[in-house]
């Protein structure tokens, strides 16, 4: 089983998106049992909360199941517990390196990576678009797939 952490600021917006959309993609491809996954934050400000409601509203549009979740930080045991960390954005880099150290594994990816982007997926708690967070999030996503499968 190839386990999966998806990973953003506070994990309310993209980190779960992130995390629904992947095992919607994968949930069609009948992977399902494949793959482990999971969304955490690389800050301790929204520990506790519920993906954030305008995120639900897009994933509901998009036809993507969800269930409640509940943000919680990143660890340590994480950074060997899991296969793939995939980031956001580069400040979710230099966050995560604080807690992990030194990438010595080369276990931590941008998402867009997958597609050959070097570029972040824009935070929609700031920007309000959540569908074009959707669309790189999709994208990076069925890039990040093909890696794998």
């Amino acid at each position: 089983m190839i386990k999966i952490l998806f990973i953003c600021h506070g994990s309310i917006c993209r980190s779960p998106m992130a995390r629904f959309i992947f095992q919607n993609e994968i949930d069609k491809l009948g992977l399902h049992d494949k793959f482990y996954v999971n969304a955490k934050a690389v800050s301790e400000e929204e520990i506790g909360n519920d993906m954030y409601p305008p995120a639900k509203k897009c994933l509901l549009k998009h036809n993507i199941k969800f269930e409640k979740t509940s943000s919680s930080k990143v660890t340590l045991s994480d950074y060997s517990y899991y296969d793939y960390l995939i980031i956001m954005d580069r400040s979710n880099r230099y966050l995560l390196n604080q807690i992990i150290g030194n990438d010595s594994m080369n276990k931590v990816h941008t998402l867009l990576s997958f597609q050959g982007l070097d570029r972040d997926i824009s935070d929609p708690w700031y920007t309000g678009d959540f569908e074009l967070c959707y669309k790189d999030i999709e994208y990076g996503v069925k890039g990040l797939i093909s890696k794998l499968i």
